[in-house]
């Protein structure tokens, strides 16, 4: 059996994760890649290993603003599951990796015969509700220097690693707010000895000091994720 890396299928009876995985391809994605975009139907489901996405809301006349992640722990496209072939997001490559693919016809005719796929999926849209909730109060009620710490915990943990690549600017974007406040908050966790921050290339150097200083919304949607995905 090829190594999986990616929650939801590790979920899934052997059987039932053997066909599935024998309807997708191993792809790499790359960082900033556009892999659908609001409003236009969806072609392919995505199940990242080693690799991540931005789930991003747009306005008209307005830059985009950060509403999820997905990485390893979950998948994109799961609208489909739903029986909407369109895509109500903007998503964006946050980091390179690899990530199982299928395309929606595929999907929707393993889904139609795999009861396995089905439970995990339909908890899992539980999870994004979640986050999406979670996102929108953070939005309104936390600063931005717990809002960037939470950011950053939530990324390190679908890098899987300490270190990972990321602009003021795409943080700015992320977060919907001016670059200058950005700067003024990594500062802050620098300066707190939390990060280090070197042209571009960002590390976490106390993860335990991060996670205090985050916001309760990432222990909010973690606790959400652990009791309902196991």
């Amino acid at each position: 059996m090829p190594r999986i890396e990616n929650h939801l299928i590790e979920l899934l009876a052997p059987d039932d994760r053997l066909r599935l995985l024998s309807c997708c391809e191993p792809v790499e994605l790359a960082l900033s890649d556009v892999l659908c975009e609001h409003g236009n139907p969806t072609c392919h489901a995505y199940f990242p290993t080693r690799s991540f996405i931005s789930l991003i809301a747009s306005a008209p006349g307005h830059p985009g603003l950060e509403v999820g992640m997905v990485g390893s722990e979950g998948m994109l496209g799961v609208q489909l599951a739903l029986g909407v072939e369109t895509a109500p997001l903007h998503v964006l490559v946050q980091g390179g990796g690899a990530a199982w693919r299928i395309g929606s016809d595929a999907f929707l005719a393993e889904l139609a015969q795999n009861a396995s796929l089905e439970r995990v999926l339909n908890r899992y849209i539980y999870v994004l509700m979640a986050q999406l909730v979670s996102a929108a109060s953070c939005l309104r009620f936390h600063l931005i220097t717990p809002r960037l710490a939470r950011w950053l915990l939530m990324s390190q943990d679908r890098a899987h690693s300490d270190q990972f690549y990321v602009t003021h600017e795409f943080l700015a974007y992320m977060l919907g707010v001016r670059r200058v406040g950005i700067t003024t908050a990594a500062g802050v966790l620098q300066r707190a000895g939390l990060i280090e921050y070197h042209r571009g290339e960002l590390t976490v150097l106390d993860r335990t000091g991060l996670e205090a200083a985050a916001c309760s919304c990432y222990a909010a949607t973690a606790r959400v994720y652990a009791a309902v995905m196991g």
